[in-house]
């Protein structure tokens, strides 16, 4: 009777799955799709629709606006987010 060995050369590809395995690593089937698609795509399901804003024109301290423009992108939000938390501290 002739054994049969136990040391058969795996047909794993390992190196596909090390890759795999790297979080970060834009893959060539699945490419790293930009955030502004993935936001769009989201649906707000069973959620308030959002209160429609005003455009109006705010003139605050130079110094004010460097300040939240160096926090980066989306200073504007930030601006409303402040006024709104002064708003219900104050109610």
């Amino acid at each position: 009777m002739k054994h049969k060995s136990i040391s058969v050369k795996s047909k794993t590809d390992w190196a596909r799955l090390r890759d795999a395995a790297m979080p970060g690593q834009p893959k060539t089937e699945h490419p790293e799709a930009d955030v502004k698609h993935i936001v769009r795509g989201m649906v707000r399901r069973g959620l308030q629709p959002l209160p429609s804003k005003a455009s109006i024109s705010l003139r605050v301290d130079q110094d004010v606006l460097e300040w939240f423009k160096a926090q980066g992108p989306g200073y504007q939000t930030r601006i409303n987010i402040v006024l709104r938390a002064f708003r219900d501290a104050s109610v």
